[in-house]
């Protein structure tokens, strides 16, 4: 994990490999940003004519580097675009410092420390430049480098991340610029966590792996856990779990994990889709869109990164999360379209597809959520393509049976920089599951389908509980170039979100 530090040295006496200054996209040109006064002065005041000189326009992610002038101690200053210049009396918005520097932060790989001397108007800013900083230098090279140079006996790996990031103008004894920086730091470690989890090969993360991972982290954290074998689901009647789960010898495993807080006065339960590959079952996918499903188990890998940061923050609410893991594959005894089986709500689900399998193990699990009588329920899943179609690769749909709640996990959202969209739940698709055999289909009609799933998911929520659906199929996984602190492949989707949800039940501040 790369270091965070508030640093007390300026601009021109900071010692590292490189310092990143913010510019602007001006009227007429690039204009230097607050916080890089000391690195222009070194210019001479012409920061902004060379940045125009080498094409730089202060455009949004723009990366220029260039030679340090004498009177600074670092070899190269890197000017990172933040877009057109705020109105007058307002600030740059937190997202675009948070991407920023997480641009700067990943064309900084290799190096081993970077200051950052962006416009830091006030704590929230702080956080979003930690954060953004530290999402920025994430870099997966857990399978890289195993070969050894000819002749010298080195490794021959990529280049790691940055290993230090420096906050100039930030206040190491400002109560409020520390708590900021101390709260990025848990929140994006947690992010790189569930990161990681999704981007480990499948043959690798099976159920009963990843099990073992939450128990570990759990155990450290003082959050109690409780995990499920194959045994325990057929003898409680996990009827979905053990339906998706029986077609792999990696048998399926259910983890609760526990955080409590004594002066808590709200309970959240988190439920995580969790499946570590999906091949589609029986219903099997076609070529081209089996490489990247070692994916669909993100909504678990955020569920548990959340629980993780709820208890190293140390928030006033308690959080439980159910992570329900599965590997959907075809063989002899997995479950067929035309199957029936009975949910651990005592339901019964006709499947119609086995592709459809993530709403099938978070029904049960979302009936054991329920169980608890928490305050609210909010799961998270890569649960369909349809809501990709619908929203594109960057934004997950939300769903709710309750408007007001909904509306408050799209605000929480968009304020910590993960785009969302509020969606409907039609009554009239409910219709479209209905089975002639059992008491629904796990299918409905084709048009709307995310919304479909949802409204299937529906139907194993205790009655009375407050829930919400995140569908985060679009974003959990990003096949394109990095941008911003986005990288290539998975992201740690949801994770802030639920992380602030819980931050703000725990104040009572949800509106």
């Amino acid at each position: 994990m790369t270091a965070l530090t508030l640093s007390t040295a300026g601009a021109a006496t900071l010692r590292a490999d490189a310092l990143v200054v913010g510019v602007a996209k001006g009227p007429k040109g690039a204009i230097v940003a607050a916080g890089a006064e000391a690195v222009d002065k070194a210019f001479d005041g012409k920061l902004a004519g060379v940045l125009d000189a080498l094409g730089a326009s202060g455009a949004e992610g723009e990366v220029t580097k260039l030679p340090a002038p004498a009177g600074l101690k670092v070899p190269v200053v890197l000017a990172v675009g933040l877009g057109p210049v705020p109105e007058k009396d307002e600030s740059f918005d937190e997202e675009v410092l948070r991407r920023a520097a997480g641009a700067a932060a990943r064309a900084l790989h290799g190096s081993k420390k970077a200051g950052f001397a962006l416009p830091l108007e006030d704590a929230s800013a702080v956080t979003a430049v930690a954060e953004g900083a530290l999402l920025g230098a994430y870099a997966f090279t857990a399978y890289q480098g195993g070969e050894k140079k000819a002749g010298n006996g080195k490794d021959s790996g990529p280049k790691q991340p940055l290993a230090e990031v420096a906050l100039l103008g930030a206040k190491p004894r400002d109560k409020e610029h520390k708590a900021a920086a101390e709260r990025a730091a848990v929140v994006a470690a947690e992010v790189n966590v569930a990161r990681d989890l999704v981007n480990t090969p499948p043959n690798d993360l099976t159920p009963e792996a990843f099990a073992a991972v939450a128990s570990a982290a759990a155990k450290e954290n003082g959050i109690k856990v409780q995990v499920l074998d194959e045994k325990a689901l057929v003898k409680g009647a996990y009827g979905g779990i053990m339906g998706v789960g029986k077609g792999s010898e990696n048998p399926p495993r259910l983890v609760k994990l526990t955080y409590t807080h004594p002066k808590a006065e709200k309970t959240l339960a988190f439920v995580g889709k969790g499946i570590t590959y999906d091949s589609g079952g029986i219903s099997l996918k076609p070529a081209g869109h089996n490489e990247t499903m070692k994916c669909d188990m993100a909504g678990a890998a955020a569920v548990f990164a959340s629980v993780v940061a709820a208890a190293k923050l140390g928030l006033k609410v308690n959080v439980t999360g159910w992570l329900a893991l599965a590997e959907n594959m075809p063989s002899g005894s997995a479950t067929k379209p035309g199957d029936v089986l009975r949910m651990y709500s005592g339901k019964t689900v006709e499947v119609l597809n086995t592709d459809a399998e993530g709403r099938l193990v978070l029904g049960d699990a979302l009936t054991k959520a329920s169980e608890d009588n928490p305050d609210a329920i909010v799961d998270v899943a890569t649960l369909t393509g349809a809501m990709v179609l619908a929203l594109g690769d960057r934004t997950f749909g939300i769903m709710a049976n309750d408007d007001a709640f909904r509306t408050s996990i799209h605000e929480i959202a968009e304020e910590v920089g993960e785009s969302s969209w509020p969606m409907p739940l039609p009554a009239e698709l409910r219709k479209t599951m209905d089975s002639p055999t059992a008491d629904i289909a796990n299918m409905g009609v084709r048009m709307g389908g995310g919304l479909v799933a949802g409204l299937f998911l529906q139907e194993f929520v205790g009655e009375g509980i407050t829930w919400a659906h995140l569908d985060i199929a679009g974003p959990a996984f990003h096949e394109g170039a990095p941008h911003g602190y986005t990288p290539k492949g998975g992201t740690g989707s949801a994770v802030r979100t639920l992380v602030r949800l819980a931050e703000r039940t725990a104040t009572g501040d949800l509106g």
